[in-house]
């Protein structure tokens, strides 16, 4: 081969893999979505990952990206995926029969993820199958116009010589400018149309319909038992601070599916089992008979930063898992209940969050609608008190009763709190982080928690003055947050800090010490910095 050739071909070669993979991942995500969405092999290869991520690369990616986690695994997957697949095109410019073999190989490894699930299907392989058909097709195609064979790959059994004339003819004839422009135009082409397909909503559509058919199934009683009237009170007039009730659309999701499933209710059931006197299934027809409460409770997550957005308040309606475990009759030795979600996740919560008085529900409905399916359709528990990955289970199947000291949880085999209870926080949400504000009077707001205990006080400093307190919203219920405004007069211009902290009914005051979330929730005063000009 042409020595002065062999970098403008490895380059081809590169183009080449990666045009093939992105066509492979796509073509396969688009038909998988139109009829097995959890089959994309983007999103199964990124989910094969996410139980082997340690809990030092976890943290930083949520606490970085929040709720867009997801999108991040996804995309780093599919980058992977085309690197790998450029490095086999550049192996192909001098082993061009090996590459194509490697590239299938590689192919092939999403085809035994997806064949290796628990819930997978007979046809679930089928769209991967017909991505790979393309992918390597596309590949050998591009390797014929843009990259040279091999003196062995052109004739086995020529000798040397004539070997090595044909290939520098083959050579030159690959470097003329119109073959050039053929093959980037070929691979510009197919390139954009798998990234066509990747990118494109279409890839939503299908998966929304099949939602939305799901979820119009599932028709909500009348609570018996009704939340309270959400006083106007509940509310400061700070304009900027969040709603006192978070809408679904706004309300954070962290968990560990990337597609989520589409869990026809009719076939839905909860099994209560483990150390119980008797195993208890009901279906999704039992819950709706029962009469379900309403009640306001803020949810939190244990990965969110100081003064993050981690945390949302919502009306949900459900069932008391007080009363639905009563039907089973759980050992006194139980500790407790380890709850399944349909796709494999765990979460550990102590029985006596799950019996006292509180309102652990197992929740059908979220602001007046049924849940949707990101925040766990058709059921998921949500207890107060506790942080989410240790009861707040969507797509909830079981609750198995047992002991802590005979079962671990998803989360706590890496690393985090068994138990978790929520510490006292608080945040700043106006004026916001570098923000610009006119001279004069200024004001400022947020909310802080701390359910099961509910919030006291709320004190603010500016700069390094003394603590003000803060003027509290009317408390709703201790379970959900508490928003807070205050007023700082005559600020003088240029650069400040704003520091807030929060005490709780318990007289807890929240720590300024600052630590990371493992193992439970990140602690330290929230404080921002903003201009007044």
């Amino acid at each position: 081969m042409n020595r002065k050739t062999r970098p403008a071909h490895r380059f081809r070669g590169a183009v080449s893999g990666i045009v093939a993979a992105v066509m492979m991942f796509g073509l396969a995500d688009l038909i998988a979505r139109a009829f097995t969405p959890s089959a994309a092999p983007l999103l199964t290869l990124g989910q094969a990952i996410i139980p082997l991520a340690p809990p030092a690369a976890i943290k930083p990616v949520i606490a970085l990206f929040g709720d867009n986690d997801k999108l991040v695994l996804v995309l780093s997957t599919g980058l992977g995926a085309i690197v790998v697949a450029g490095l086999v095109g550049v192996l192909a410019a001098s082993r061009r029969r090996l590459a194509t073999t490697l590239l299938v190989v590689a192919g092939l490894v999403p085809v035994i993820v997806i064949i290796i699930r628990p819930e997978a299907g007979a046809f679930d392989v089928i769209p991967t199958l017909i991505g790979i058909a393309v992918g390597i097709t596309v590949f050998i195609l591009l390797l014929r116009l843009g990259v040279p064979a091999t003196p062995a790959e052109e004739d086995d059994r020529a000798d040397v010589a004539h070997s090595i004339a044909h290939d520098d003819a083959r050579s030159s004839r690959t470097s003329d400018p119109l073959s050039r422009r053929r093959f980037f135009g070929l691979a510009g082409v197919v390139g954009a149309i798998g990234a066509v397909t990747i990118a494109t909503g279409q890839t939503l559509v299908s998966l929304t319909q099949e939602a939305g058919a799901a979820v119009a199934k599932l028709v909500l009683p009348t609570p018996a038992k009704k939340a309270a009237a959400i006083p106007v009170a509940a509310s400061t007039d700070i304009e900027g601070t969040v709603p006192f009730v978070t809408e679904a659309k706004d309300f954070y999701r962290i968990d560990t599916v990337l597609s989520p499933p589409v869990i026809d209710p009719e076939q839905w059931s909860l099994r209560i089992h483990g150390m119980v006197e008797e195993e208890v299934t009901l279906t999704m027809a039992d819950v709706l008979d029962l009469p379900l409460e309403e009640h306001h409770i803020t949810l939190t997550c244990v990965s969110n930063p100081v003064g993050g957005d981690l945390v949302g308040n919502a009306t949900w309606l459900g069932y008391p898992v007080r009363e639905l475990l009563t039907r089973a009759r759980p050992s006194s030795q139980a500790d407790m209940v380890l709850s399944h979600s349909f796709d494999g996740f765990t979460a550990s919560t102590p029985i006596g969050a799950l019996t006292d008085d509180r309102a652990a529900l197992l929740a059908v409905g979220m602001n007046g609608e049924p849940l949707t399916p990101i925040h766990g359709f058709p059921a998921r528990l949500v207890v107060p008190g506790l942080y989410g990955f240790v009861s707040a289970t969507k797509w909830v199947t079981e609750l198995e009763v047992t002991r802590f000291d005979e079962k671990t949880a998803y989360w706590t085999d890496r690393g985090w709190d068994a138990k978790a209870p929520i510490l006292v926080a608080s945040r700043i949400e106006v004026p916001g982080p570098l923000a610009k504000v006119p001279a004069g009077d200024i004001r400022v707001g947020g909310t802080a928690w701390a359910q099961r205990s509910g919030i006291d006080r709320v004190e603010v400093k500016l700069d390094d003055g003394e603590w003000t307190q803060a003027d509290l919203a009317e408390e709703v219920t201790i379970d959900t947050w508490r928003q807070w405004r205050a007023e700082f007069a005559e600020v003088a211009a240029g650069s400040h800090t704003l520091t807030v902290r929060a005490t709780d009914k318990d007289g807890t005051v929240q720590t300024a010490k600052r630590r990371d979330s493992i193992p439970n929730s990140a602690t330290g005063h929230h404080h921002i910095q903003f201009r007044v000009e």
